[in-house]
C-alpha cells in the first residue's frame, strides 16, 4: 500500500485566527477569563496550563475572533517556540481567548477535517519541517497566515482520520497518565528527603521525632536545626584529599575550538549535565594526546558535575562507568571523600535542598545566578550524618529514585511508540479499521 498524498492545509481549513493583543494588560490572578499564549504551548506539542493569564469579561466580550473552542487547534505564530502546536480540549474552563501570539486552525467542516486528526498531523516532523520553512525573520522569527497554502498534511477519508485520531489520544492518555505519576512520585521524594536531612533516621531506620516534639535530639546550626549526632561541615572540608578535587576549565588558549575532534576523548559539557541524570551523548572530543596535556581537568567516577553557566545549577553524578573524559570551563566537578559521604546525598542537596538555594541565593545578592564561583561552593555549609545513618538515607533515596525512573523508562517507550504510530498511521504506512492496526506494508 503506497503512501497517502497531501492536501494543502488551505483546502481542509478555515482562515487562520489570530488573537487579540489584551487592552489593559493580563493578570495571573483567579478573576478574569484565561487567555492563552505562546507560553502554553509546549516544544514538543501539546498544551500546558501551568501558568494561566487572563483578561478581563468586558475585553473578551468585546473581542470578535480569538475566543476558543474545544477541539481546536493552536500554533505559536512567533517567538522562540514559532511553529509549535497544540490541541485545546476545552474542558477546563468555560470561557477562554487566545492572545496576539496564536493561531487558531478549525476544519472548513466535520467531514472534511477532524480537529484532533489535524493536530496530530501538524506535529509529524515532516510538516513541522514544512512549517519551519515558512517561518520568517531571525532576531524575531515569525509565522505568516499564509503559511497554510505552503503546507500539505497527509490526507484520509474522514472515517480513517478519526480512526487514526482515537488511536494516538488512546497513547496520549497513557502517555500524561505515566507523567502524572512521575510528578506524584517526584513530591513523595522531595518531602521524603527533606525529611530524612532535617530529622534523619534511627537505628530502627524510622524518622525521628519532629523537632517540635522532641527538641532534645536537635541541635541548632548555621544551616537551622539538625540531629545531634550530626556534624555541619563546609563542602570544601568533604572534598577527597586528591589533586584537583573542585576544579573548573580547561580556559581560553588551552583548549581551542579547531583541537576538538570527531572522534576520540569526550569533552563534557552542559548538554551532558542535568538534575539528578547524566547524559551520556557526546557531541565534543579531544584526542588521547590533548586529554593527556589536559589531564588535571579529567573526570572520575561518581564525581559530582554542577553547570555554572547557562542553565546554573544542574547537579548529577558522573557513572561508574565513565572512562576516560574531560570535563569544561561551563562546569564545577567535585571529587568527594567518600569516606566522609556519599555523593549522591550532596548531588541531591545541591539540586533541591532549601539550605543551598538559600546560599546561593546570598552569594549573588538575591539575582539570577549567572555562574557560581568557586568561594561560594566551598564555603556551601551541609549537613553530615554518621555514615550508618547515611546509609540508612541513601537506601531511601535510592529505591525513591529507582521507581522514578523506572516510570520515565515507561514513559519513553510509550514517546516512541507514538512517533512511530504517527508516522506509520498518518501516512498510510499502516492501514487502520474501525480502530484497530490491520496491516504494515513494508
Amino acid at each position: 500500500m503506497s503512501e497517502v498524498a497531501k492536501r494543502p492545509l488551505l483546502d481542509v481549513l478555515q482562515p487562520p485566527i489570530s488573537g487579540s493583543r489584551p487592552k489593559g494588560g493580563v493578570s495571573t490572578e483567579t478573576d478574569g477569563v484565561p487567555s492563552l499564549g505562546g507560553e502554553n504551548i509546549l516544544s514538543s506539542g501539546g498544551v500546558t496550563y501551568e501558568v494561566i493569564k487572563r483578561i478581563t469579561q468586558s475585553f473578551f466580550d468585546s473581542i470578535p475572533n480569538g475566543k476558543l473552542c474545544g477541539g481546536d487547534v493552536l500554533i505559536n505564530k512567533d517567538g522562540a517556540q514559532t511553529g509549535k502546536v497544540g490541541y485545546y480540549i476545552g474542558d477546563l474552563f468555560d470561557e477562554a481567548a487566545i492572545n496576539e501570539h496564536l493561531f487558531i486552525l478549525r476544519g472548513l467542516s466535520d467531514d472534511i477535517i477532524e480537529q484532533s486528526y489535524l493536530y496530530y498531523a501538524l506535529l509529524l516532523p515532516e510538516t513541522q519541517q514544512e512549517i519551519e520553512r515558512r517561518i520568517t525573520g531571525s532576531a524575531q522569527p515569525g509565522l505568516n497566515s499564509c503559511f497554510v497554502k505552503a503546507v500539505g498534511i497527509p490526507y484520509h477519508p474522514i472515517n480513517v482520520q478519526k480512526d487514526i485520531a482515537c488511536i494516538l489520544r488512546t497513547i496520549d492518555r497513557a502517555i500524561e497518565k505515566t507523567e502524572t505519576l512521575i510528578a506524584k512520585y517526584h513530591k513523595i521524594k522531595a518531602g521524603l528527603m527533606h525529611d530524612l536531612f532535617t530529622r534523619g533516621v534511627t537505628a530502627d531506620g524510622k524518622l525521628r521525632p519532629p523537632r517540635e516534639q522532641a527538641p532534645e535530639l536537635y541541635k541548632e546550626t548555621p544551616i537551622g536545626w539538625i540531629p545531634k549526632e550530626w556534624k555541619c561541615k563546609t563542602l570544601e572540608q568533604l572534598l577527597a584529599p586528591v589533586g584537583n578535587n573542585l576544579r573548573s576549565g580547561p580556559f581560553g588558549s588551552a583548549l581551542l575550538k579547531d583541537e576538538l575532534v570527531e572522534e576520540g576523548i569526550p569533552f563534557l559539557g552542559i548538554d551532558n549535565i542535568y538534575t539528578e541524570h547524566f547524559e551520556a551523548r557526546y557531541r565534543r572530543f579531544v584526542s588521547q594526546k590533548k586529554f593527556m596535556e589536559l589531564y588535571r581537568y579529567s573526570v572520575r567516577p561518581k564525581d559530582i558535575v554542577i553547570t555554572i553557566m547557562g542553565t546554573v545549577g544542574r547537579c548529577c553524578i558522573l557513572p561508574d562507568d565513565i572512562g576516560q573524559a574531560l570535563s569544561s570551563k561551563h562546569l564545577w566537578t567535585m571529587t568527594l571523600d567518600q569516606s566522609q559521604v556519599f555523593p549522591e546525598l550532596v548531588c541531591w542537596q545541591l539540586n533541591y535542598a532549601p539550605w543551598v538555594l538559600s546560599w546561593f541565593r546570598k552569594e549573588s545578592q538575591g539575582a539570577v545566578m549567572d555562574a557560581i564561583q568557586s568561594s561560594t561552593l566551598r564555603t556551601l555549609q551541609l549537613p553530615v550524618p554518621r555514615m550508618s545513618e547515611q546509609d540508612e538515607i541513601l537506601g531511601k533515596y535510592l529505591a525513591s529514585t529507582s521507581k522514578i525512573k523506572s516510570e520515565r523508562s515507561e514513559l519513553n517507550k510509550l514517546k516512541k511508540k507514538k512517533a512511530g504510530l504517527m508516522h506509520d498511521l498518518l501516512t498510510g504506512r499502516v492501514r487502520v479499521l474501525q480502530n484497530k492496526i490491520m496491516e504494515v506494508t513494508l
